[in-house]
């Protein structure tokens, strides 16, 4: 019994060292914070670069006029029609 706790005992320090060396069970790294925070003011800069702090993305579409609608459907008629070939 005493054996049995002073194996549990040393096994959880050895554990928790592990847990904290930063490596995933899959044997990659996570990423430091460091690493993260420049990660993410890259992608910002980016963002900003192609155009506003929203990015290239327009807010919203304008709705589609029932001809543009129907031009529309009849294209991916004929694509899917084509597909199917």
């Amino acid at each position: 019994m005493k054996s049995l706790l002073m194996v549990l005992l040393l096994a959880l320090p050895a554990g928790g060292a592990f847990a904290q060396q930063g490596k995933r069970p899959d044997g990659k790294q996570q990423m430091k914070q460091e690493e993260r925070q420049r990660m993410r003011e890259d992608m910002r800069d980016v963002y900003r670069d192609r155009g506003g702090e929203r990015g290239a993305r327009p807010d919203r579409q304008r709705p589609m006029s029932p001809q543009e609608r129907e031009k529309l459907r009849r294209d991916i008629q004929d694509a899917n029609r084509d597909l199917k070939r």
